[in-house]
């Protein structure tokens, strides 16, 4: 018997030892692999084809310095945390890169060779309200070709793959595709004259979308009285073409029939344009500027553009203090469309007042929808729109038809000046016109300006001394991905969407977009109601004799009586709508999440119990 209970102390001894033994190899062997599980829904955490694509295409070794300060509490603990995992993510980078990309970390103390290569590659220390000095930034090298990240702040950190990626490019291909910027506002930067008109001076920086393109770009500012567009240009962006001129359209005419690419974005009401009127009348500072269009152009190429109507869609619309708003629309990933590269992977995008487009694209031509409403949405009055989004919503009766806010056009266009350059006098140079496109082009057309404002694209925060721009939705995913798609660069598009991923609750909004069309037509149904009750008032008014006008007649006071009561009930109805809507949904949500609370541990449990049994079942075997 001791024998038999020594025999067995020493095996669980030799298992405990044994198992021990394989935990040390199990993380010793995963420290060296570098592998990671990502277990998020968007694989938030795993590096995108278009990266990878760009590493393996590497044929020259990339030097990358890492630049963290490694003295003791020389750093915060998120920033300590945030700077290990770059270095995880680094090396992963130099694995894929079949070693092509060469990491090298650095400490850069004070008066060391660290320090001194830091400032030759650009990396400048952050100071602390402490007034100590940390560095946490990355400079990566080919050949002769260098760029910097200066700081990398956490703020940034669903921008990391792509800001390294984008760098690791860059060096990679030094040469920038030069790309035109065509626009009626000042998004260059530089003294508005709007806001000069109304005695404030202070030049403005460039927009963010504008900067943003300066970073993979050369980006070349062409003039709206432009004749014509630059031979070298391969892209030009058009920026709300507000009054351009019969010679400006002709240049672009030209342009898109010698094969060069075209991005419009048109308006039908824009917000942040200034109304010239504001200047001398404070009763026009909120109503929109001048609409812009390419009339010439669009009815060359078969294409309407709604200029007076914008986009109400009660599926997308957002709310603020004042209630809801049909033309403010945040659109999500139903309205993309999902076989194009540039708007495959945006999910959340945000317009305001935006146009529509429609028509049959003439001969040679072909048409693809690349973002659009949904069915339970209208075109309404763009003034009324501008000045009361609440009223709107009353009047809401969806079309139940998918309007296109952004379509894009292929194939091989023709001229919309067949008899040449307009407003060519005879002692004109000749120019020579083309009539038709030889070969295949693209042009995208955007029925919104007011998406790329600083105000919707991004958040400007000050951190430590840098100006950290933050995307807030796919806005800026957006240009940026037709600019790149039209250059011919794919690889960065899948990376930068995965920065602004949104998943929406779609159960909970579609709940609220039903309960909201039965709380509009109540509240259509008590203002008829409230409008019949008052002309029957009016009317019994009218035919009482003047001495008795101030005092009710007994037919007055049944009408009077019966609107009160129908008044009441359809108080009564509407508090029913709202309080089984909040029902539902709180139900939803209250069954969201005890599934997340009790899913893991019901799952760990029961196979818990399933290795119970199936061990019982072995040893009842033996």
């Amino acid at each position: 018997m001791k024998n038999k209970r020594l025999e067995t102390v020493l095996y669980s001894a030799g298992g405990v030892i044994a198992l021990f033994a394989v935990i040390v190899a199990v993380n010793f062997i995963g420290s060296r692999a570098k592998v990671r599980i990502d277990l998020t829904a968007d694989k938030a955490f795993t590096l995108s084809e278009g990266t990878k694509a760009v590493l393996r295409k590497l044929d020259t070794p990339v030097q990358v310095r890492l630049y963290v300060s490694q003295k003791e509490n020389a750093m915060p603990v998120v920033l300590k945390n945030y700077a290990s995992r770059v270095e995880d993510l680094l090396n992963e980078y130099s694995q894929i890169s079949g070693g092509k990309l060469e990491v090298t970390k650095m400490d850069p103390e004070p008066d060391s060779d660290g320090e001194d290569s830091a400032k030759l590659d650009g990396v400048e220390p952050q100071t602390l309200p402490t007034g100590d000095r940390l560095y946490l930034g990355i400079a990566i090298n080919m050949l002769d070709q260098k760029v910097a990240l200066p700081f990398l702040s956490p703020d940034r950190e669903r921008l990391l793959e792509y800001d390294l990626t984008r760098a690791i490019s860059i060096v990679g291909n030094p040469t920038k595709p030069v790309i035109g910027l065509m626009s009626g506002l000042p998004v260059n930067g530089g003294v508005n004259p709007a806001m000069m008109r109304m005695g404030q001076m202070q030049p403005q920086e460039p927009w963010i979308f504008v900067s943003e393109l300066k970073r993979d770009f050369t980006v070349r500012p062409v003039e709206m009285t432009a004749e014509k567009i630059d031979d070298d240009i391969k892209v030009l962006v058009v920026f709300h073409p507000k009054d351009i001129t019969d010679a400006a359209q002709f240049a672009l005419d030209q342009f898109v029939l010698r094969g060069g690419k075209l991005i419009a974005f048109v308006d039908p009401s824009p917000v942040f344009d200034k109304n010239p009127q504001a200047a001398s009348n404070p009763m026009f500072a909120n109503m929109p500027g001048s609409k812009s269009s390419l009339d010439k152009l669009f009815a060359a190429w078969g294409i309407a553009f709604e200029s007076s109507k914008v986009l109400a869609d009660m599926t997308y619309k957002t709310k603020n203090r004042g209630g809801d708003q049909p033309a403010v629309l945040r659109f999500t990933a139903d309205a993309m469309n999902k076989d194009d590269v540039a708007t495959s992977q945006i999910d959340d995008l945000v317009m305001l007042l935006a146009g529509t487009f429609s028509g049959a694209p003439k001969d040679g031509l072909k048409q693809t929808v690349l973002i659009h409403s949904s069915p339970n949405s209208m075109l309404a009055d763009g003034f009324m729109a501008a000045m009361s989004g609440e009223q709107i919503g009353k009047d809401f009766k969806p079309e139940n038809k998918e309007f296109a806010v952004a379509i894009q056009l292929a194939g091989k266009f023709k001229t919309a000046f067949p008899d040449g350059q307009p407003g060519a006098g005879t002692n004109a140079p000749a120019v020579t016109a083309l009539k038709e496109s030889t070969t295949d082009t693209q042009v995208i057309l955007v029925g919104d300006t007011d998406m790329m404002n600083d105000q919707i694209v991004a958040d400007i925060q000050e951190f430590m001394g840098q100006r950290i721009v933050t995307p807030r939705f796919g806005n800026l995913n957006l240009i940026q991905s037709f600019v790149e798609k039209l250059s011919g660069d794919n690889n960065l598009i899948s990376i930068r969407s995965r920065a602004t991923m949104n998943r929406p609750f779609t159960r909970i909004r579609e709940m609220e977009t039903k309960a909201q069309d039965q709380y509009r037509g109540k509240i259509k149904s008590l203002e008829d109601g409230l409008a019949e009750a008052q002309k029957k008032l009016n009317d019994l008014q009218a035919k009482k004799d003047a001495n008795q006008r101030f005092i009710l007649s007994p037919e007055q006071k049944v009408e009077l009586d019966k609107f009160r009561k129908e008044q009441a009930q359809a108080n009564k109805d509407l508090k029913k709508v709202r309080r089984d809507l909040n029902l539902e949904r709180d139900s939803l949500e209250n069954r969201l999440k005890w599934t997340n609370i009790l899913g893991m541990p019901a799952v760990v449990t029961v196979f818990g119990m399933g290795l119970a049994v199936a061990k019982r079942k072995r040893t009842a075997a033996k």
